[in-house]
């Protein structure tokens, strides 16, 4: 496969002018109304990358990572600041769907000005223009002026037309959502179709399914570099385990900004708990719960967590009544409100007998196997004859982060293996 280099990229980069605050008329330009000032943007960094005939390549990364400016210089949409990006073959982009479009011509005719861009000849349209039309799946409306077609099928006919060009080299930037379900199957098919022909594909997407399935190599970039690149499984769990982090760092953000607004006087998760009026807080309150929060593996007080991380859920309490023993338990809760995991002091043989009037609680957690989903958290405490004290059903929400696909609530170790029944 690696035999013949298609597209090779020497220590590429490019960047953008990003204006504070452009003029946008001459009189601003005149009167200097507006700031000229702006900041360079590095979309894409020193990169260098050889693509091999018959290969298929993902770019994955974040939005603004520099992947679709990447795709446009190889395809000289944009020619690179420095460096230099040699192709070989004939290439076909579905990136600017539809650009050269005529709103007044047909679909017919824009066939012919949108294939003869791709640099077909008038003979080779021809030949073509049954199998575009029927792929394209707009029958009579073929002959109708463009500006008449919805949004959808303005975007299967300029994706039926780039598709069936036969490129040696095919360019994708996240257009795969083209059309309803079998529109896209069909697509899916006719790019599987270019792949066992030997031709070379880039792709950028966000869908991970997709590239798992298609990607000989995967490509993962961030602020204009490449972090990241080898096979498709080893790539994608790094950048999984990197976009969980992010995912996670932001609902932080989210639960800090939370809080400060409840120091504010905005209802706390304790006070929506006892004043929502869904039954969901009871007890004698001899004992009461004041607080419960979960501290990740920093000790930072937070409602979201990364799975295999450890994990701490602490509750404050307060005596009024002193009991002969205290119980004290948690629960967990899948979002259809099903109880899937519960403990308490009692269960693990933890006799509370002679507590301080105040104190704290913690329920350690090593290694968190949840997958990932939004879960909701029990507490109570009980005497022991199980008499609720306090009791808080759904005491607050938290989100667990995995990259384990597993379906369910709990990622469980494991491994397959064939047994061979005639081996001895």
């Amino acid at each position: 496969m690696k035999s013949e280099t298609v597209i090779s990229i020497d220590n590429v980069s490019k960047k953008f002018k990003i204006y504070k605050d452009k003029p946008l008329t001459m009189k601003e330009k005149l009167l200097r109304l507006r700031s000229n000032d702006y900041e360079d943007f590095k979309a894409v960094d020193k990169i260098s990358l050889s693509i091999y005939k018959g290969e298929t390549i993902s770019l994955i990364g974040h939005n603004g990572c520099g992947k679709s400016t990447l795709l446009k210089l190889i395809t000289k949409i944009l020619y690179p600041d420095d460096g230099a990006i040699k192709v070989s073959g004939r290439i076909s982009s579905l990136i600017e769907l539809g650009a050269g479009f005529h709103p007044d011509f047909t679909g017919r005719e824009n066939i012919y000005t949108n294939a003869s861009i791709f640099g077909l000849s008038k003979k080779e349209i021809d030949n073509k223009l049954d199998e575009i039309i029927a792929f394209s799946e707009l029958g009579h409306f073929i002959d109708n002026p463009v500006r008449t077609y919805s949004s959808g099928m303005y975007m299967r006919l300029a994706f039926s037309v780039a598709i069936n060009v036969d490129p040696e080299i095919l360019i994708i930037d996240e257009i795969l959502s083209v059309g309803d379900e079998n529109f896209q199957k069909k697509c899916f098919e006719k790019i599987d179709k270019f792949k066992k022909n030997g031709a070379t594909i880039v792709i950028v997407t966000h869908d991970l399914g997709t590239v798992e399935k298609i990607s000989d190599r995967v490509i993962w970039m961030n602020a204009g570099k490449i972090v990241e690149e080898g096979k498709a499984d080893q790539v994608l769990n790094s950048y999984k385990q990197h976009m969980n982090g992010k995912f996670v760092e932001q609902k932080q953000i989210e639960y800090e900004t939370l809080i400060d607004s409840e120091k504010e006087g905005v209802t706390s998760f304790h006070e929506a708990a006892v004043h929502s009026g869904d039954g969901n807080n009871w007890g004698s309150k001899e004992v009461l719960i004041t607080d419960v929060r979960i501290l990740n593996k920093n000790g930072t007080k937070t409602n979201a967590v990364i799975a295999q991380e450890n994990m701490i859920i602490e509750i404050d309490y307060a005596i009024d009544k002193p009991q002969k023993e205290y119980i004290f338990g948690i629960g967990f809760y899948n979002s259809d409100l099903s109880l899937i995991y519960g403990n308490n002091t009692e269960i693990d043989k933890i006799k509370l007998e002679d507590l301080e009037r105040n104190g704290t609680l913690q329920f350690h957690v090593p290694s968190l196997n949840l997958l990932s989903g939004l879960y909701k958290l029990n507490v109570a405490v009980v005497d022991e004859t199980h008499r609720a004290l306090d009791f808080y059903k759904y005491y607050m929400d938290f989100t667990v982060v995995s990259t384990d696909k597993s379906i369910g609530s709990f990622s469980i170790q494991h491994s397959w293996t064939i047994k061979n029944e005639g081996a001895k």
